[in-house]
């Protein structure tokens, strides 16, 4: 499927499409696994507290999970993000379309995921929650300005911690 249509046809629990969302401003687009996982929560933390710099930068936050959207809105506002725009993708559409890959066994069963895992979810308060979605779908962050992605981090571990502020810099967004 062609990218700008794929942007077209997935909208916002507000309606926009992200295409049209990306023509008004850069945009970053952070997938999520599953409501369940501790690096997403993880995450959600990291990104509520890096709000401010994402909106000096002119730049806006959009959350994409596989979940239903009301159950979603509650999570994120849990977190201080619930004026951030959501995309639910429950049948992975749209992370295909950003080529975010699937893990294997293997992947999720390594020393480090465990070990950053139990340290997200007990030192860090993050915890375990009920799996809604693919627990082997893989995350990613992309900056995506004008239908185009102009940064991109692509989960290799669902322990990666990306850093968003750097990914959000609007270094020559926009410039052909």
């Amino acid at each position: 499927m062609n990218f700008e249509l794929t942007l077209r046809d997935f909208h916002t629990t507000g309606g926009h499409s992200l295409l049209q969302l990306s023509m008004e401003k850069p945009q970053l687009v952070v997938f999520l696994r599953h409501s369940g996982c501790t690096f997403c929560r993880q995450a959600l933390a990291d990104l509520a507290r890096h709000q401010h710099e994402f909106r000096q930068l002119g730049v806006e936050l959009v959350l994409v999970h596989q979940g239903d959207p009301d159950l979603a809105a509650k999570w994120f506002t849990e977190y201080g993000l619930g004026d951030a725009s959501q995309i639910s993708d429950p049948q992975t559409k749209l992370y295909q379309a950003f080529e975010l890959k699937k893990a294997s066994v293997f992947d999720m069963l390594k020393p480090s995921v465990w070990w950053n895992g139990l340290r997200a979810a007990i030192f860090q308060g993050h915890w375990f929650g009920k799996i809604v979605g693919d627990v082997f779908q893989m995350p990613g962050v992309f900056l995506l300005d004008r239908g185009k992605v102009v940064r991109a981090f692509r989960h290799k571990l669902a322990s990666d911690r990306p850093n968003y502020v750097e990914l959000a810099c609007p270094i020559n967004v926009g410039k052909s």
